[in-house]
Parts: structure tokens; sequence; C-alpha cells
């Protein structure tokens, strides 16, 4: 093998980005259409907003259906609002089915729920399990049935069926960035001395326990983002882990009014130093009496844009992470020499991934490569050649390297 082939190595994150950040909110106690669309704009665009100007990141949201009617639902709103969250679907930026809702007590209602997104043509691969919901799929923390054959929530085959790949059953770390070794110092607070240690504590007690055997805490042992594993009956699909890296707990900060206290300096420094992805869990429906983002919030939303802006951390939606995360891992990459210079080859197609599909295009989306000489490097997909291919300048390894652009979602609501 040649110099320039055996230098070959992916990086960790697209250029020039040294950690990954996908804010994952639940829309629990979300007051209706006009709170949750008014978050998105402030989120995903730079326009003037009820909460002031827009931080202009990408973020996602998560959608259910069966709800009681003081909560922003699906079947909740009227047409306009179910219009746009179609849009927000197709879109990219709604892209987790939080179960099927509190009233979604039989799997007629997830048929129903279904039948609805394919009519309109709208697909989602993220689940996340809510509350206590009938149709959840984790049985150890959120008691769910809907994996459970026989039982009447029972849904998992027409779920997975419709695209579901990735699915959250309960499983929250403080550790700020998976991916890596596992690192608690971030968690201590000199002015929450015990809050913080009992904090600290718990997460060590959860890796001892995981080390023990327990299934409940194994994704804490390895501290991995996402692990294939299968439902109860049998469906194959990716489990995550999301991370609330507040000192009082998983259970602490994870509001509109607490995310303020987790987007820090302290917050984006260590997760860029660390190099780790994180999927964070939050609730930004839960804005309390104001119905806007305070003060603190703001600032936070603010601090994390700096940072995309400035090439450290990527901001995306939780299925993106999550695709780029798999295909970083899964993708076959080969390489070969010719007079015309070095060839990268990805292959897609090359193994079966565990959930019986395989990795999209899209995923491959910010894949980046170290090499010797990006002026005569040229990358393929399933063997065609990437046209639009970013050439980068080194970076803070001293690195020069290659990429498949990374393209942001268009976000289309004004």
């Amino acid at each position: 093998m040649s110099q320039q082939q055996a230098r070959v190595q992916m990086a960790r994150f697209p250029h020039p980005f040294h950690a990954m950040l996908a804010i994952c909110s639940d829309l629990d106690e979300t007051a209706d259409a006009h709170v949750y669309f008014e978050i998105m704009r402030f989120l995903n665009t730079t326009r003037a907003t009820a909460m002031g100007p827009g931080v202009g990141l990408e973020v996602g949201n998560s959608i259910y259906f069966d709800m009681p009617p003081d909560q922003f639902a699906y079947w909740n709103t009227d047409e306009a609002g179910r219009q746009m969250v179609r849009t927000l679907i197709r879109s990219g930026h709604i892209d987790c089915l939080h179960s099927y809702g509190d009233l979604a007590t039989t799997r007629n209602h997830a048929r129903r729920s279904l039948d609805e997104l394919a009519k309109h043509d709208c697909r989602l691969e993220v689940w996340v399990d809510h509350g206590t919901a009938p149709t959840n799929l984790g049985l150890d923390i959120m008691q769910g049935h809907g994996d459970e054959p026989g039982h009447p929530a029972y849904h998992a085959d027409l779920t997975v069926a419709h695209g579901i790949r990735y699915v959250w059953r309960g499983r929250v770390t403080s550790v700020l960035g998976q991916g890596v070794r596992p690192r608690l110092g971030h968690l201590f607070s000199a002015r929450h001395p015990l809050w913080s240690s009992r904090t600290i504590a718990k997460e060590c007690a959860k890796r001892l326990l995981a080390r023990c055997g327990s299934a409940k805490y194994a994704m804490h042992a390895a501290n991995e983002l996402l692990r294939p594993t299968r439902l109860r009956d049998g469906s194959p699909v990716y489990e995550f882990i999301r991370s609330n890296p507040h000192w009082g707990g998983v259970s602490r900060g994870e509001t509109a009014q607490g995310i303020g206290e987790v987007l820090t300096d302290g917050f984006l420094d260590h997760l860029t130093a660390n190099g780790g992805v994180c999927v964070l869990y939050t609730h930004l429906g839960k804005l309390g009496p104001r119905a806007a983002f305070d003060a603190r919030a703001v600032a936070g939303f603010q601090r994390l844009g700096e940072a995309f802006q400035q090439g450290r951390v990527l901001v995306t939606t939780p299925r993106r992470l999550l695709g780029h995360c798999r295909a970083a891992r899964e993708v076959a990459v080969h390489t070969a020499q010719n007079e015309g210079g070095l060839w990268v080859h990805l292959d897609t197609t090359a193994m079966a991934c565990p959930d019986g599909g395989r990795l999209s295009r899209s995923d491959l989306d910010g894949l980046t490569f170290y090499v010797v000489n990006p002026g005569v490097t040229r990358v393929t997909v399933n063997g065609r050649e990437v046209t639009d291919l970013s050439r980068n300048p080194p970076d803070d390894t001293g690195s020069e390297s290659v990429s498949i652009p990374w393209r942001r979602l268009e976000f289309p609501c004004p």
C-alpha cells in the first residue's frame, strides 16, 4: 500500500467541528400550535420571533397523536396545524415520534396515526418513549406494551414497517459526550457540592451495575450512543441513550426553564474538549407561565449558535446525528491508487445492517477523511463519484482532509 493509501483516516466529525449535538425535545405540555411553531422558528431561523431574533441552528422536534385536549398534539390541532406538522416532517425538522400519546391504548390507535402519515407521504424514523404511555417500547423503565405481542397496545410490527429504526426507551446518562471515555468531573458544582456529588455517585453506580450484568444499565458501561438490539417481538432496531449533564441529575433542568443551566460555557468547553456526541434530553414546550424562553435559555441557545458558527459544535437533528454516527462505523471504506491520484471508495451495501435496511446516501453527509493530498483525492459512494467534494485546509490536528458536504436542512416555514 502506498503512503497516501496508508494515511487515509476517517475523522470523528465533519470538518471543522470538534463535537456533535442534537437537542432531542419531548413536546410534553406544549400549549398549542402557535407556541410549538414559534419555538421551531426561534431555533431554526434568524428571523424575528416572539422570543427574540432566531439563533439559526438546525434543531428537530417530536410529535404525538392522541393526547388530552389541553396539550398540543396532531389530532388536537386544526387542519392548518396538522399541515404545518406534515411540512416539518417532510423537511426533517420533526423527526421523532413521541409514542402515540397517553390516550392511544390500542393497536387501532397506532394504525390510524400511521395511516395518516402514509396518506401524506410522511415518515418518521426515530421513536421516543413518553411518560408511561401504553404504546411505549421500553419495559424496564417506561412500562410499555407496544412491543408485547398479544397486548391490546401492541404495534411494533406496524411501527417498524413504517420506518422506525432508532428507539429511545428511557435511558438517560449524566455523562456529557458519548462515544468517548466517560468523564464525570464536569458534573461537580462548587455552588451545589452535595447535590452534584450525589449525581456523580448515581452515575458511578449505574456503571458498576452495568459491569455486574444489569441489562437496565448496560448502555452506561461503554458510554456508547447507540447499539443494535431487538424489541420483545423480535423487531430489529437501534437503541440510543440521551444525556442530561445537569449537576442536579437527569431529572433536573430538562425543561425550557432549566436549559439555560445546561447550555453553559462549561458544557460547550467539555463537549468540544472531550470530542463526544450528545443527544440532549429536554422538554422545550415546558415554558412556564410566560410561554416563552426566559433570558437564561435565550442566552444558552445564543451561546450554542456561536459555537456552531465558530466550527466547534455541529448542531443537528436527532435523526441526522444518529444516522451520521451509524454511517461512520458501518460504511465500508476501500482505497485505490492510480496515476491520477487517490480514490476513496465508500460502500453502503457491503454489509446488511441489523435493522434490515441500508444506510441512506444522506447518512454519509459530512463524512471526512484525512488524506495527504486533497487536491488529487476523489471519493465514490456505491460506485458513483461525489462531484461536489469539499477539500479542506488543515484543522487543529494539522492534517488536510476531504469531506462529503454536510447539507443543512432547509426550514420551510415563514
